[in-house]
């Protein structure tokens, strides 16, 4: 019986793309010798806003993998859009990590390193420019290019907070 129930799980279609951005070995050492284990960061999102962190500790790769994805779709976020490219440009910090996201014309494509590339394109952000400051360590970036991603707004959004309307924003 749980072997129909992992075909069936096989056979839907993702809902998520999913990137393994880094898996590390960890060593513990205790009295017998030393324990291996596993960390895995993924990066989660559907390619149309949404998008999502998360580490995953095991003594396997597998279960390190597994338990990420499921961090990650606990720490979901939605990232407002303006065409394909982002409202306004901004900076994430995390730790000694610090991400710059500016805003691209449309067919700039997306010029990001690594770990700030696998959260962009999850995210479905097309058009981007990213400096990426500070740590290069994988989870800082993630983890800063999420904190980035969180502040943006859009034009509608800050109206709308502020009482007024889009035309008395713009000037």
């Amino acid at each position: 019986m749980a072997k129909r129930e992992d075909n069936r799980r096989e056979q839907q279609a993702p809902e998520f793309a999913k990137k393994l951005v880094a898996v590390n070995r960890v060593t513990k050492v205790v009295k017998g010798g030393r324990t291996m284990r596993f960390s895995a960061l993924i990066v989660l999102g559907d390619e149309k806003g949404r998008v999502g962190a998360g580490m995953g500790k095991a003594a396997e790769i597998p279960e390190a993998i597994e338990k990420a994805t499921q961090a990650a779709k606990r720490n979901m976020i939605t990232v407002p859009f303006v065409g394909t490219t982002i409202p306004h440009e901004t900076t994430g910090n995390f730790g000694r990590g610090s991400v710059l996201l500016m805003p691209a014309v449309e067919g700039t494509g997306v010029i990001a390193g690594g770990p700030v590339r696998a959260v962009l394109e999850v995210a479905g952000i097309k058009d981007i420019r990213t400096k990426s400051l500070g740590s290069s360590n994988p989870v800082n970036c993630v983890r800063a290019t999420i904190e980035g991603l969180k502040q943006l707004r859009t034009i509608e959004t800050v109206a709308a907070s502020r009482g007024k309307t889009v035309e008395e924003i713009n000037g």
